[in-house]
């Protein structure tokens, strides 16, 4: 086979995925016309060879109004594994056109994890249909899960794993790995536990392989793990496995007794997910995902900007105490808003950096100090360097020096309370158990659009410029 020559499986999916490994824009039109025009054969043809993540989104890709149809077409291949991939509002909307046994089936195919996932968002009685419908053991590992808080390491782990007692041989292990085929399949480690079902250890599988038969567990498992609390919140829950290098970990109750693991597959999706959502929250966008519905959107989006009306009001009602300045040297209208918009993109920087620096524990009780300090310096340098920029640019076109040194001195002022506030607004509102993330921004903005235009405005008027 020469080196352009492609085999049958490589041309159908260079048809299907472009570079980035996205579906087609043609693939997708393709596979919509063969549900439009009555050909659901030929749609599932096309469909087939996708990966569940890629039927997963060629939903997501799909006009809302045009998703049951697709759905119907190709119902034998919407399986669990495609429901685990799919964005949480397409899946809401999908699940919401099955019967409960359907759910039922579904959710029984998945690990507990991925099935607590598509249960967790139905109405109660929904769940409670659903959950009838379901076989008693798989019934009540979802109903546990659900029991514990929203996005805590109770909900984010799954139930199935392999546990082994200390005095079990590695011969053992295996023959119990051979002889029960309902086990999981998906692990990397094997939990070692004492009588009261306590882990004291773990094995990984390739140290099984690797290790005479008549070994015991106990001479051959490693003893220092990381346990994660049932109800740990999940963002602590990822910073663990980042911070440890985990594969996975157990998962113990208030007893310390094994209820679960946790697999770093979850844990890239929980990274990613609240990541995105820092940043979308320090902009008052919400959930920031193009299929949240719109009176959702705009309900959260508005609720925020109404906020930032109300600081605005405030800062324009600094700017009214200096009509008389501004009516006497227009002048000043026209550069008070570099010297606020300044200010306000520094107060931005510094506010990204300490929030990522909280939500990764970077930043705690032993080294706040030395971050303000830090970042002091930080704006006492940007300020003093923007100060001399603003001032001689001012000088050039105005000609006037003390309105220069006016706008050099106020975006130096103005750049150190960003740089302060910035610090300090998020690291108060940790200390509140209020999330930073959620309000920063708009204390930081009003803080350095009102001492923007107050230093400003109010060092103008003590140097005479409005006289």
């Amino acid at each position: 086979m020469s080196e352009t020559e492609l085999t049958p499986e490589a041309e159908t999916e260079s048809a299907q995925l472009d570079e980035d490994d996205r579906l087609k824009p043609e693939f997708v039109r393709a596979v919509l016309d063969a549900v439009e025009d009555g050909r659901p054969g030929d749609a599932r043809e096309l469909v087939e060879p996708l990966h569940p993540a890629d039927i997963a989104d060629l939903f997501e890709l799909t006009p809302a109004d045009e998703r049951p149809d697709l759905a119907k077409a190709i119902a034998g291949l919407l399986d669990g594994e495609v429901f685990a991939e799919m964005n949480d509002y397409v899946r809401e909307d999908l699940i919401d056109a099955l019967e409960p046994h359907q759910v039922a089936d579904i959710a029984s195919e998945l690990d507990t994890d991925d099935a607590v996932a598509i249960i967790e968002d139905m109405d109660v009685e929904d769940q409670r249909e659903v959950l009838r419908a379901m076989e008693p053991d798989d019934r009540a590992a979802i109903e546990e899960a659900l029991s514990y808080p929203e996005e805590t390491a109770g909900r984010l782990m799954q139930r199935e794993l392999i546990a082994a007692p200390e005095h079990w041989t590695v011969g053992d292990v295996i023959d119990y790995l051979r002889a029960d085929d309902q086990l999981t399949t998906d692990f990397w480690e094997v939990f070692v536990v004492d009588p009261g079902h306590k882990p004291i250890g773990t094995c990984k599988l390739s140290w099984i392989l690797r290790t005479p038969r008549s070994v015991k567990l106990g001479d051959v498992m490693q003893r220092e793990q990381t346990l994660i609390p049932v109800d740990m919140d999940q963002e602590e829950v990822a910073l663990r496995f980042q911070k440890y290098g985990l594969i996975s970990a157990a998962v113990v109750d208030a007893t310390g007794r094994l209820v679960g693991m946790i697999t770093v597959d979850d844990i890239v999706h929980i990274i990613q997910e609240e990541a995105g959502e820092d940043t979308l929250l320090l902009s008052g966008a919400g959930d920031g995902d193009i299929n949240e519905p719109i009176r959702l959107t705009v309900r959260t989006r508005l609720i925020w900007l109404i906020v930032n009306l109300g600081t605005a009001i405030v800062a324009s009602s600094v700017v009214g105490l200096f009509q008389g300045e501004i009516g006497r040297f227009a002048v000043l209208a026209v550069l008070m808003p570099i010297i606020s918009g300044m200010g306000g993109n520094a107060g931005t920087q510094t506010l990204a950096v300490v929030v990522r620096a909280l939500a990764t524990n970077q930043l705690t009780s032993s080294n706040t100090w030395w971050m303000i300090v830090r970042e002091f310096r930080i704006a006492l340098a940007n300020g003093a360097s923007l100060g001399l920029m603003v001032g001689i640019g001012s000088y050039l076109i105005y000609g006037n020096r003390d309105l220069s040194i006016v706008m050099g001195t106020a975006m130096l002022f103005n750049n150190l309370v960003a740089g302060l506030g910035g610090v300090f607004v998020p690291i108060a509102l940790d200390k509140a158990k209020i999330d930073p993330a959620v309000s920063s921004a708009v204390f930081v903005t009003t803080l350095t659009d009102t001492m923007g235009f107050f230093s400003f405005l109010g060092l103008a008027t003590l140097w005479g410029l409005g006289g």
